[in-house]
Formats: structure tokens, sequence, C-alpha cells
């Protein structure tokens, strides 16, 4: 008979020996304290920590606009949506927050998803699965959602080069032009912090016929005029077809969402299983994401703050010989290599430091590629920083990091 428990701790095993073992640090936030917070260490006490590695960019998740919009639409509406929405019906608020995303993108719909994941895995299932012998050209850096929705729909799958617009204008051309095709990247990845050449790969998309999705899950709310993303920023919203975004990021909430034509749209929200078969958005969420959505449409001030923190941290970690990487935007990688070193430098910096930064490894990032992800934000005050410079300049001059690894330049 087959040993089921024993083959979970073998592999669990191995995982830890590979150094690849993921640890979940046990964190309470308070309402007006983010990015301070509690921690409980290994005897079980709490112990302060500043909170350096979260994606909520530029604190909404704290704004009283938000909060305030949630505490009364749980008071109007109760805890939870009831179902799908198809069958319990879909809330005033959501169908509110969909006509928002749209203008925000400049698209005729939106369709909302209980994550980004989900937004990603499924309508690249279900556009790729639907369109006869699609071919779907991936950037070799994309995100797992979008990789798991592109396995999902048995399509074939060409990987271009990272960023690389010249190669994907190659691998392009050398397929039929009366085939379906999709080309599918991000804006804004996540850890390298590097930016898509937008205009490069937009343009050799529709100089091939194919239809382009794009997600912007790290962009939207952080860049952009109204905050819409990169595609905003770059004047390009009207050159991709399918644009995706996240709400538990720079929106501060949770959920994900997809916008483009009515049509396309549509058809997501009438095939898309992912969406069909989940339970809608609790009220309170839709509430906070569209009162989150609406503030940054017209407020630059957190952006502008942000950038500025961002700009002020990655001078201060420069001076201080500590080598981030360069990037264009607000994510600041410390690529450490080896993924015991960096599992030990994080765990220095929290019980040292009370700094928490999270030690990012495979598969999330390449094997030896083993990193920190630093990501600043309005909330940091200029004692944050000083903190931060002074524990990581320390504690990196101080650490051994055998095969350190390099990391791409924006």
């Amino acid at each position: 008979m087959f040993d089921y428990p024993g083959f979970f701790e073998d592999a669990m095993a191995k995982l830890r020996r590979e150094q690849h073992y993921r640890v979940f640090r046990e964190l309470r936030r308070s309402p007006g304290r983010f990015p301070h917070a509690a921690w409980r260490a290994a005897d079980g006490t709490w112990r302060d920590a500043t909170v350096w590695c979260s994606n909520d960019y530029l604190g909404m998740s704290q704004h009283p606009a938000v909060t305030g919009a949630a505490h009364a639409a749980l008071l109007r509406c109760g805890a939870g949506a009831g179902g799908t929405r198809n069958i319990s019906g879909t809330t005033d608020l959501l169908v509110a927050l969909e006509h928002e995303l749209a203008d925000w993108h400049a698209k005729d719909a939106a369709l909302v998803f209980s994550s980004g994941y989900v937004a990603n895995d499924t309508t690249l299932a279900t556009l790729a699965r639907a369109l006869p012998g699609c071919v779907v050209f991936s950037d070799a850096a994309n995100h797992a959602s979008m990789i798991q929705g592109i396995r999902a729909s048995r399509q074939r799958c060409v990987v271009f080069r990272h960023n690389d617009a010249a190669h994907l204008d190659a691998l392009l051309g050398a397929h039929d032009p009366a085939v379906p095709k999709l080309v599918a990247f991000e804006s804004l990845y996540s850890m390298d912090g590097d930016i898509a050449p937008l205009a490069g790969l937009l343009a050799v998309a529709k100089q091939h016929g194919a239809l382009t999705f794009v997600d912007e899950t790290h962009a939207v709310g952080v860049h952009g005029p109204r905050g819409g993303g990169l595609l905003e920023a770059h004047g390009l919203l009207a050159q991709a077809d399918i644009v995706q975004g996240g709400l538990g990021k720079g929106v501060g909430v949770v959920g994900g969402f997809v916008t483009g034509t009515a049509a396309t749209i549509d058809f997501v929200r009438s095939h898309a299983p992912g969406f069909i078969f989940t339970t809608a958005l609790p009220p309170a969420v839709a509430a906070a994401a569209l009162a989150s959505i609406r503030h940054l449409k017209s407020s630059g001030v957190e952006r502008a703050a942000l950038m500025a923190r961002v700009a002020s941290v990655r001078s201060a970690l420069v001076a201080a010989r500590v080598p981030v990487t360069p990037t264009a935007g607000q994510i600041l990688p410390l690529v450490v290599g080896e993924e015991a070193a960096c599992h030990a430098l994080a765990d220095r910096l929290l019980d040292a430091y009370g700094i928490y930064l999270q030690a990012i490894v495979f598969p999330t990032v390449p094997r030896g590629a083993a990193r920190l992800r630093i990501t600043p934000g309005p909330l940091h005050s200029d004692a944050d920083q000083v903190q931060l410079v002074a524990a990581l300049a320390d504690a990196w001059a101080r650490w051994p990091r055998p095969g350190a690894g390099t990391v791409r330049a924006a």
C-alpha cells in the first residue's frame, strides 16, 4: 500500500534541505500604524517590526476613504456576497466598480475576479482555448498565474526572451498569419522590478495581427496620471487589447480584473469557469476598491510621495554600499544569491533590527538568485528609512553571501 504520509513528509524534508521551504511570519497589523506591525517571535512574544516588503504600495489599505467605505458597506450589506454573481445576484457595488475599472483603462467593459491570479489564469485559459488553433506567445519572465492559464488552455505556447521585442517579432513571423495568436506579458515585473518595452511589444504584436494581454498588476494605482498603470503613463492604452490588473496592491484591497472590448469581456464572463463558479467579492471589499480607485483617479499625492520615498531609499542604500538594483519602478530588489544565506539575512534583520523583509526563493525566482524585495512606501517616515539603511548596511557588510547572484537591470 502506498505510503501517503511518508510521501508528503519526504517531499517537505526535501524542500527544507534545498532551502526552498516557505516560512510565513505571523503579523498583527493595526489601522493607522502601517507600515509598523507586531510579529510573533519564536518564543511566542509579540515584537515590533517595520514592514518593507508589502505590495500595498500606496498604503491605500489604511486610507480613511477606503476603510470608511468598507465599514459603511459592511453595515449596509453584511459580510458576504452570498454566492456566485449569477445565482445570488450582482451587487450594485460590483457593477459600479467594473464601470470605474473600464474607465480607468479607457475600455468598454471590465470584469472583476476574486484575485489577480484567478483573473490571469482563467482569462488566458478561456481565450486561448476558445480561439481555434491559437498559439500563445509568452514572455519568459511571466508570472506563475499567466503560465498556469496558458497551460490550462492546452494550446501551443512559444516563449520569447524576456522584454525582447525583436525575438517576439521573429517568432511571430515564423507562424502562419492566418492562425490566431495571443501575446501575453507584464508591464512591471515584481521580482526584478523592471519595466517592459511596452510600445515595442505592442507594435510587433499588432504588426502580426496578434491579440495582446498585458498584466498591469504591479502598476495600477502606482503609475499614470490617473493611476491607470504604465500603459496609461505611456499613452498606450488604446494599443492593448486586454488589460489585467490587481486590487490587492496599489489599490490596497483584494481581487483582480480584466478590461477590454464589450464583446471580449462578455465572452470571458460567459465562458470562464474561474469567474462563473466562484463566490463574488464581498460588498465591503467592492466598496473599498471602488473608493480607492475613485480617489486615485483624482489624487496624485500618494504616487508622488511613493516615488519620492523610493528615490530617497534607493540613493541612501547605494550610498551605504548596499547593491540594490537600479530599477525605474517602485520595487528595489537586493539579490543575495544562495537561498540559505538569504533566509539567514532576513531572519537576522527581523530578530536584531525589527526590519521585516521576506526572503524570496525558488520557484518564485531562479535557483541561486534568492533575494530581498524592498518596497518603500509613502507611509514610511524619514526615521523608518534611517533605520532600514543602517540595518541593511550593517547586516550586508557582516553577512557571508556565498554564490551571490545578479539581477537584470531595468
